[in-house]
């Protein structure tokens, strides 16, 4: 093989998880059902493929970016303490991309995608709950808010199964491809 090609090869897939991960972070943006978001698959995706800084600074940057834009849209408050807990949660599903994807196969994927869907539902309601004012400080004010949050829970589930077997199914697919010599279409 031509020593260009090789090289040519190697840069495509060195830039093949920043640029999936962009384009699932892009999709936050599309309308969409209430946490039916790539951001958590793009956390686990950047954690399991990314170097250093830069696989936390894909949810974070892409929560930063859209945050103002949707709280202009949709008339909410970019910036609280819930927020907070959110951008940590993302975090958390960096990690687990990080320890558990990278040698990944299709069931540990979705086991660690389920973990990460399963992780955000607690820890976001729990600050719901303590930030929001809306239930009562109490352990049925608790239960109240996390009752009211099941549907936005397998939203989050579809999304996150969805968008990280989209991001990892299409880097399996390109890494297949320029290993048999084939251009990706």
């Amino acid at each position: 093989m031509d020593s260009r090609i090789f090289e040519r090869r190697t840069r495509f897939l060195e830039r093949l998880p920043a640029g999936l991960a962009a384009l699932a972070v892009l999709g936050r943006l599309l309308p969409h059902p209430p946490n039916f978001a790539p951001v958590g698959a793009a956390g686990l995706y950047a954690g399991s493929r990314m170097k250093g800084w830069q696989r936390w600074l894909v949810p974070l940057l892409a929560m930063v970016v859209t945050d103002p834009l949707l709280a202009l849209w949709h008339g909410f408050s970019p910036f609280t303490p819930i927020t907070l807990v959110v951008y940590g949660s993302l975090c958390v599903y960096v990690w687990l991309g990080k320890r558990f994807l990278s040698g990944c196969n299709p069931r540990k994927l979705i086991v660690v995608s389920l973990s990460g869907s399963l992780q955000f539902y607690v820890l976001t309601n729990l600050a719901v709950w303590a930030f929001a004012g809306t239930y009562p400080a109490t352990w049925w004010g608790l239960a109240a808010c996390y009752i009211a949050a099941v549907p936005f829970f397998g939203w989050t589930v579809a999304g996150d199964l969805v968008y990280s077997g989209a991001l990892f199914g299409i880097e399996a697919w390109a890494r297949r491809c320029l290993k048999a010599g084939l251009q990706p279409a």
